[in-house]
């Protein structure tokens, strides 16, 4: 079983990265695809342009995590993308990217603890 790894999509892919899914609604500044090496970009299951905006405005992670998550829940396509990851980490390890700055406080920790928590 593999692990989920958390990076910027700006750092340079590693071996062990496994899997590159960008957790990002918007194309990250700067970088061209084909630099990203991302295998997924994984925009159904980004935060809304509202919430992603209230949480740069409001610097929240808890109201943003908490909202996130009714976001996931509210989205029929969670269920299929959780599948598919847990199917991805069978095989080997999961690096969600994001572009984030603050690197302790994204929507990558809102997947991997929604992806990792067995009751959802």
């Amino acid at each position: 079983m593999g692990s989920i790894i958390i990076k910027r999509v700006y750092d340079a892919p590693e071996e062990s990265d496994g899997y590159r899914i960008l957790t990002d609604r918007l194309w990250p500044r700067g970088i061209k695809k084909e630099n990203v090496k991302a295998d997924l970009w994984a925009k159904d299951i980004t935060p809304s342009n509202e919430l992603r905006k209230e949480f740069h405005q409001n610097f929240d992670f808890e109201v943003f995590n908490k909202k996130y998550l009714k976001e996931i829940a509210d989205n029929p396509k969670a269920p299929e993308f959780k599948e598919f990851v847990i199917e991805k980490l069978s095989k080997g390890n999961i690096t969600l990217l994001t572009a984030s700055k603050n690197m302790d406080f994204n929507q990558c920790h809102v997947l991997k603890n929604w992806i990792e928590n067995k009751s959802n």
